[in-house]
């Protein structure tokens, strides 16, 4: 029995298509979002299929090594989450989702070689989070997401500023941070300069690991100390803007020795901390 309940463990939770339409709900701005983020899923459910003219999909915090094919088919989706998996390649038919304007790939398993040239077709998409994942170089095809205006890619493997990037109209936001990114000196100026930002957000204090909600304690308690103005609180980030009452980035500055699975969530408490990050977009 013990040995059966194991087995049952590792092929995740399984998701029927009752259980989906119970995670339906319409967001503020009358979009159709489906909510299951944090549930144990190993595999893409294939009876969403049968609600693909969802608009938004949150899929964060499971289990996914893989993306199917047949996301393709979910071609009204405007709003895609998948932070927090194990996700090691995209599938090509991810270049069909020409209607995505935010894309969360963020805490993944991904290499340059698993990230889909195809992504280069999202040509209304306007954040790509792919930070803290195992990319060294983006593919060209990255240049041709011309109404891109948010990417992060910090906590990977890149030793100089991927060259799409220098060539996307509508980037405001790069965050490289936590890269061993070499940086050129050109006629007096840092040539690969960004625009990064750090920002506060909500994060639950049963999402984060012992380290990291020591250091926002102590964080805290020296702004309270200086009776700093929190006014980024009434203005998420965009990574969390979509989805405020849980959490949508859950790492502080990694510290020395920092794991990912050590910060990854043991439950939920309904207790709420600030923290400050910087690994926003």
């Amino acid at each position: 029995m013990a040995k059966g309940k194991r087995a049952a463990g590792a092929k995740g939770t399984k998701i029927t298509l009752k259980m989906a339409k119970n995670a339906l709900r319409a967001t503020p701005e009358g979009k159709l979002r489906l909510d299951l983020s944090n549930v144990g899923i190993a595999t893409f459910p294939k009876c969403l299929l049968k609600l693909r003219n969802v608009e938004e999909l949150d899929l964060s915090r499971n289990k996914l090594k893989t993306i199917p094919e047949f996301i393709g088919q979910f071609t009204g989706l405007r709003w895609l989450d998948l932070h927090s998996n194990q996700i090691e390649r995209l599938p090509e038919n991810i270049g069909l989702l020409r209607s995505l304007v935010h894309l969360n790939l963020c805490n993944n398993n991904l290499d340059s070689a698993g990230l889909s040239p195809e992504i280069g077709s999202l040509r209304n998409l306007q954040v790509l989070n792919l930070g803290m994942n195992r990319l060294n170089a983006l593919p060209p095809t990255l240049a041709g997401l011309t109404n891109l205006t948010e990417l992060g890619l910090f906590d990977n493997l890149f030793t100089q500023v991927p060259e799409c990037t220098r060539v996307l109209p509508n980037l405001t936001k790069l965050n490289t941070k936590r890269n061993p990114v070499v940086y050129r000196q050109r006629d007096g100026q840092d040539s690969d300069s960004m625009k990064t930002t750090g920002n506060l957000y909500l994060a639950r204090e049963g999402d984060l690991c012992h380290p990291c909600l020591e250091r926002c304690r102590k964080k805290k308690l020296d702004s309270l100390q200086k009776k700093s103005n929190f006014s980024g609180l009434i203005s998420p980030n965009s990574v969390a803007r979509g989805s405020q009452e849980i959490w949508r980035q859950w790492i502080t500055t990694s510290p020395p020795g920092f794991h990912k699975e050590q910060a990854r969530p043991a439950g939920d408490t309904n207790k709420t901390t600030f923290t400050h990050n910087d690994n926003t977009l």
